[in-house]
């Protein structure tokens, strides 16, 4: 969607603090032992508390209310059973809804003591998503943003997953247009003023190749090698963008 009014984004601003609030408070309770299920409890509390709802189960029958991603894991983990255990590297991915619009974030969290290799991926996947909000400004079109992600992902040693990357969003969870995590040519779309993107760099430390799983919404690295995840919903500005989930 694009911003057309004040209410508009004043009500994507509300959202976008009440993703980044469940989000600080599971990040809170990440620890040795706790199982997924435990987790998305505390991000499902967090969202309905404020007067939301979580956007997945709503749109896409996903069963639960935040994906919830461990190491080869990439993206749309099912929470359940799984304890957490020291070195895992636990993917929070979010998306909720109030009053018509909707917010989308992720982070990746370290959990204890993680090796270098899984550090050095974490940090890849934040420096690249800054990269890419050099280049989320008028001017510029989607392409250019995966070719900055996928330039510092690059440079790191690391793989971008291809199949994998941003979208728009705002009245739904997935919206036009396409946000890759490379450079794609047949990516052409303006940055206009009032575009909201989510943006999302998620990369592994393999060959980047993922593959469902039998559960139908998980997506793991192929070569079951380290995956990290990192996003915002960003709103392209006159100026510099505006994340309204940081």
């Amino acid at each position: 969607m694009s911003i057309k009014t004040n209410d508009e984004l004043e009500k994507l601003k509300i959202i976008g603090k009440i993703v980044r609030k469940a989000l600080d408070t599971m990040t809170l309770a990440v620890r040795v032992g706790i199982t997924t299920s435990e987790l998305d409890e505390i991000g499902e509390n967090v969202v309905t508390e404020l007067g939301a709802e979580p956007a997945p189960s709503k749109v896409y029958g996903f069963p639960g209310a935040v994906c919830i991603s461990v190491n080869d894991e990439a993206v749309h983990g099912v929470p359940g059973s799984r304890r957490l255990c020291e070195g895992d590297l636990v993917k929070l991915d979010l998306v909720a809804a109030k009053d018509g619009f909707f917010a989308d974030s992720a982070i990746t969290v370290r959990v204890g003591n993680v090796s270098p290799i899984a550090d050095a991926l974490v940090r890849c996947a934040e420096a690249a998503f800054w990269q890419a909000m050099k280049v989320s400004r008028l001017g510029f079109r989607t392409c250019h943003i995966g070719r900055a992600i996928e330039s510092e992902v690059r440079r790191s040693g690391f793989n971008v997953m291809p199949d994998l990357g941003g979208h728009g969003v705002g009245r739904t969870i997935h919206e036009e247009p396409s946000v890759p995590n490379f450079y794609d040519r047949t990516c052409r779309t303006k940055l206009s003023e009032g575009l909201v993107i989510a943006v999302e760099p998620i990369i592994a430390a393999g060959t980047g190749e993922g593959t469902l799983q039998r559960d139908r919404w998980t997506v793991r690295t192929t070569d079951r090698s380290l995956s990290a995840h990192f996003e915002h919903t960003v709103v392209i500005t006159r100026g510099q963008p505006l994340l309204l989930t940081a």
